[in-house]
């Protein structure tokens, strides 16, 4: 069948159409989630932009993986253990008095023993026991006081019997906030001088443990570590002290997930200490009809220190914009990954395959082309 002219010019103008849309394209841009690694490496400092880009190896992995552990100050870390029966400025006592005669002085006629509740230790340290008068109780252990006592009111009694039961007031408390069973101020006693005890006494730690930072603030000292930290290190058990603050808080660290992952969002910190495997693998891995594997990043701003190892100048003295390019389709790609350690803040990266932005075009192309095909059969 021999084709009309117009009909013959058709396909000619249908391939016109085409390069002129996809110029067009070419011209304006595609959507996609962020840039390509060409972009990336053409805005390196190396190219007059802004960030170092640098291809992490097993040198880089080294350089960037020390990462300082918390830990409390030595001053914590080498205190004594208090001795929680010396009685403070502000201690709470019990006393009972038993005298060996029918009607004593501080007994009733029915019983002969007396109970003296509540006699709080004053400003001076001095409490006042009836019969014995006032004495100086701060700084002695209940046995001690006890004894004094004793002697005290052997003169007007005979053979009195004397039991003294401390109760930790305002100057031998600790105060747990946060994630622990039961919030509140605690006194330090015998069975709880030390932060693991006290944390115990507090109901424990209701934080998922991998995650749970301990604070301690004692006046203007400052010190944390890792909950799982204070059991591998017994010398974090610290002894603690009157006034102590004890917060408990999960971790607060993140990394922000973008480009052609599964999920794209901020993510917090699920352990200690996070590879880049583990991350991806967080945020559910490579969105496998999107990603491309040569094109993972890593953007850090870095410590002057880290930068010039990493970057290998001396001259770097401030913190540095850094992008570490990961290949994970090389022999060792993933290894690297699993070595190469995120950090607070970081944002990782993964670029779209090439050959996303080309199925972009044609699904773009073939729904402009829809008009053309209609003209067609309008033609025939």
């Amino acid at each position: 069948m021999k084709l009309s002219r117009r009909q013959a010019r058709f396909p000619q103008a249908r391939g016109l159409a085409l390069v002129a849309i996809m110029a067009s394209l070419a011209g304006c841009g595609l959507p996609r989630s962020g840039p390509s690694p060409s972009e990336l490496i053409e805005s390196s400092i190396q190219k007059s932009g802004d960030a170092y880009v640098v291809l992490v190896d097993n040198r880089v992995a080294k350089a960037t993986a020390p990462v300082p552990a918390p830990a409390f100050p030595s001053q914590f870390v080498h205190a004594p253990v208090i001795a929680p029966d010396r009685i403070r400025v502000g201690d709470t006592l019990a006393l009972t008095v038993f005298e060996s005669v029918d009607i004593g002085l501080l007994a009733g006629a029915d019983t002969n023993a007396a109970a003296l509740q509540a006699i709080q230790v004053d400003g001076d340290g001095f409490i006042f026991v009836p019969y014995a008068g006032r004495i100086l109780a701060a700084g002695k252990t209940p046995e001690e006081l006890r004894r004094i006592i004793t002697e005290k009111l052997a003169d007007v009694s005979p053979d009195p019997q004397v039991l003294v039961n401390r109760t930790a007031g305002d100057g031998a408390t600790v105060s747990v906030a946060g994630g622990v069973g039961k919030q509140g101020v605690y006194p330090i006693e015998r069975p709880n001088r030390t932060l693991t005890a006290m944390l115990a006494t507090a109901g424990g730690v209701s934080v998922p443990p991998e995650v749970a930072r301990i604070t301690i603030l004692r006046g203007r000292q400052r010190g944390q570590v890792w909950f799982e930290d204070v059991y591998e290190h017994p010398e974090f058990d610290v002894a603690l002290r009157n006034g102590d603050r004890i917060l408990v808080e999960r971790d607060t660290r993140s990394f922000t997930a973008l480009g052609a992952t599964v999920a794209q969002r901020r993510i917090p910190f699920e352990k200690q200490t996070l590879t880049a495997v583990e991350a991806i693998a967080q945020v559910g891995g490579l969105a496998t009809n999107l990603a491309n594997p040569k094109g993972v990043f890593i953007l850090r701003n870095e410590p002057a220190g880290t930068a010039r190892a990493v970057v290998g100048s001396n001259d770097l003295t401030n913190p540095q914009r850094v992008v570490y390019v990961l290949d994970l389709t090389q022999p060792t790609g993933i290894f690297l990954a699993r070595e190469f350690m995120i950090r607070d803040g970081d944002t990782v990266y993964v670029s779209e395959a090439p050959y996303v932005s080309l199925m972009k075009a044609l699904s773009i192309v073939s729904g402009s082309l829809a008009p053309l095909n209609s003209a067609q059969n309008l033609g025939q």
